[in-house]
């Protein structure tokens, strides 16, 4: 099972400074959450979003537990090469009910990571073979990507966009879940809206969903 964790507003700590550290920063930076890394050395990458403040550093190597009783963080992602380090984060964390990953050790985490293909964060596809093979996971995500990348188009995209903003309007004026469906179900098929997104004009597309939302009965 494939799950989307809202990471909104969480505190996650990596440990570790190196390419295994910035993938999993990488996986999550756009998740609007507060990134902290543990290490007593990082890699180039990872150091320039230190420096422009998009992360932060503790820079110490760790060899006990005793951050996550100090820092309370909602998730641990552990990239270290140690792997009695590695268990011993993913023992403690756990019973402490904080979710934990570990690079090295896959099958005692709570989670493992898909590989992902984005379109503007705003659609994702998971390529996922339950943690047996990430190897494989991502040389059919890179074989695949090329296809979505002609199904998936800017349109749909800018679609999304304007469902949005729709979708809340909705929840606001319209008081049933059937006849807000309804509502942007005729958004999506309105053909002014979809000419006007192929035009590129986003704000008189935004404009006109508003004038079906509010003329909506």
């Amino acid at each position: 099972m494939i799950i989307d964790l809202n990471l909104q507003d969480k505190k996650i700590i990596i440990i570790g400074g190196g390419k295994e550290a910035q993938k999993r920063i990488n996986s999550i930076l756009k998740q609007g959450c507060d990134i902290t890394v543990i290490s007593d050395t990082v890699n180039s990458q990872i150091n320039k979003l230190i420096n422009t403040k998009k992360i932060k550093l503790i820079k110490q190597k760790i060899t006990d537990t005793k951050f996550i009783s100090k820092l309370k963080p909602n998730m641990i992602i552990t990239t270290t090469n140690d792997k009695k380090i590695n268990k011993k984060i993913i023992n403690d964390a756990k019973r402490k009910k904080i979710i934990v990953y570990s690079s090295d050790n896959p099958e005692d985490s709570d989670f493992s990571n898909p590989s992902i293909i984005d379109f503007e964060n705003i659609v994702q596809i998971a390529i996922f073979t339950g943690g047996k093979s990430p190897i494989m996971s991502k040389k059919i995500k890179d074989r695949s990507e090329k296809i979505f990348k002609k199904i998936i188009t800017k349109e749909d995209i800018a679609q999304i966009k304007i469902q949005k903003i729709a979708r809340k309007i909705a929840k606001e004026t319209i008081p049933t879940q059937e006849q807000r469906k309804e509502c942007l179900r005729s958004i999506i098929n309105d053909n002014e809206i979809d000419q006007l997104i192929k035009d590129g004009q986003m704000k008189k597309a935004e404009k006109r969903a508003s004038i079906i939302l509010r003329n909506w009965k």
